[in-house]
């Protein structure tokens, strides 16, 4: 056993990959440097990666960790995503050698955490076997959400969990413990015991809070029930901050974090983001938390623009969400009119 391991780990690695049904899972102490380790774990120098413009910052970081060749499609754009694939096929039978040593990986997020949407996991998955391709999917916004049993985006579309070589996500949200998780193959996780830098050079996950990532999967397996809930909470929301002047909502209906961003830009970053926090600080000082969506300007690769980060759970009643709903209209009317 991994001296920095007890049994609890031990006994969360397997339930992870018994509900999410794959052979193996391995967890890592801190979410963010799940995926950031295991991208770099597979691709390295001379290797494609084709990854959505949108995708979050971890991601990111675990591509620029791998020095692989990155080629960015247009967000949840098949079409772009095609393109780029076809292109690569052309490039690669002018050198056939050197493309049967080159590994291609298609890194997409199950729902995006900057934009709220879905990805189109049946066309992806079409143009992983067209292309021979590896896809890597990142689920910690989906997983606990998604599917009948918030197995996450493969439930979600009934697409087999086998046509996905990698599921990742953090244990930070749907959880609500500390770290993350990679899933899939045995052969595909054992890799990342030897070749995962968050995994071989960190300490290990508390085993207090391992055993509450327990706990919340007990929550989730007994009371099935509370996904539907959750998605119900989620478009009643969506739906009562529909039709903001000046506002517009971004994400699916069923994504539990949406951003509400401006309508038009007043031309400058700056003054946008300073009305945004202005209906954030009033809506705080009605006790509404929201936040603004933040990010390292200087190191992201697609910046998005500026947005409030709205963020939905199962515990909160329908006449929270319609008080929240209601303060953030009249806040948002009276800042931005």
């Amino acid at each position: 056993m991994d001296s920095k391991k007890t049994y609890v780990h031990l006994d969360l690695e397997e339930r992870l990959a018994k509900f999410m049904k794959t052979e193996e899972a391995i967890i890592y102490s801190y979410g963010f440097s799940t995926i950031a380790s295991a991208i770099p774990a597979y691709s390295k120098r001379g290797d494609i990666v084709f990854v959505d413009r949108a995708a979050c910052f971890a991601i990111q970081k675990g591509l620029q960790a791998s020095r692989s060749d990155i080629k960015l499609f247009k967000h949840n754009d098949v079409a772009d995503l095609e393109r780029l694939l076809k292109e690569q096929e052309i490039e690669d039978q002018k050198n056939p050698r050197k493309a049967r040593v080159t590994r291609r990986f298609i890194v997409v997020e199950g729902l995006y955490m900057n934009t709220g949407t879905i990805c189109p996991l049946p066309e992806l998955v079409k143009l992983k076997y067209k292309y021979k391709a590896r896809i890597f999917l990142e689920e910690s916004l989906s997983f606990g959400v998604l599917g009948e049993h918030g197995r996450g985006v493969t439930e979600h579309y009934g697409i087999s969990i086998d046509d996905i070589d990698l599921i990742s996500a953090n244990m930070e949200n749907a959880l609500a413990s500390i770290g993350g998780f990679c899933c899939g193959r045995s052969f595909v996780i054992d890799h990342q015991r030897l070749s995962g830098q968050g995994y071989c050079f960190s300490a290990s996950l508390p085993p207090l809070l391992a055993a509450a990532a327990i706990e919340a999967l007990n929550i989730m397996e007994e009371n099935p029930g509370i996904f539907a809930v959750l998605k119900k909470k989620c478009q009643q929301i969506h739906k009562a901050l529909q039709g903001i002047s000046g506002l517009k909502v971004v994400g699916e209906s069923f994504s539990p974090a949406f951003h509400l961003q401006l309508e038009e830009s007043t031309g400058s970053r700056e003054k946008d983001v300073k009305l945004l926090q202005e209906i954030v600080n009033q809506c705080m000082s009605r006790s509404i938390a929201l936040t603004q969506a933040r990010y390292l300007e200087k190191e992201e690769k697609c910046l998005p623009p500026p947005s409030i980060r709205v963020v939905v759970t199962v515990e909160q009643t329908e006449e929270e969400l319609e008080r929240a709903a209601s303060t953030i209209k009249e806040v948002a009317q009276a800042v931005l009119l």
